[in-house]
């Protein structure tokens, strides 16, 4: 599944969703995961009210099935969500790499229900019961 990355560094994830500088795009599933692609945005991200900054981003991330995020304000947050994107936001400015890892982790395992359904997005549905 691809997973996105609000960065200003493409090192950690340490930005909000409206003013981030970079969007990072990674494939990442339980055995392991590689880098796609960098999105670079410019102008003036920091307006606030601007909604017309958020069209770009979430058309770059309409693949996605999880945004990593500092912080998203309603608004984006209502946008991301509205595109079957489950937006997760870090408490504090946390590294890619660790993020990945812990998001296998969890793949390796249980994955809960949320994160499940968020695996198959972009599959096709079979709803063969016979199986």
């Amino acid at each position: 599944m691809k997973v996105a990355f609000a960065t200003q560094d493409l090192k950690r994830v340490d930005a909000h969703f409206g003013w981030a500088k970079n969007i990072a795009i990674y494939e990442v599933n339980p055995d392991g995961h590689h880098f796609i692609e960098a999105i670079e945005f410019d102008g003036d991200l920091k307006e606030d009210g601007n909604e017309d900054k958020l069209a770009p981003k979430i058309d770059a991330i309409k693949d996605c099935a999880i945004l990593y995020v500092a912080a998203i304000g309603g608004s984006g947050a209502a946008r991301v969500v509205a595109n079957n994107i489950h937006p997760m936001k870090v408490n504090q400015p946390e590294e890619i790499s660790d993020l990945i890892d812990k998001l296998q982790e969890v793949l390796q395992g249980t994955p809960p229900p949320w994160l499940r359904k968020a695996l198959t997005k972009g599959k096709e549905r079979s709803l063969d019961f016979e199986d």
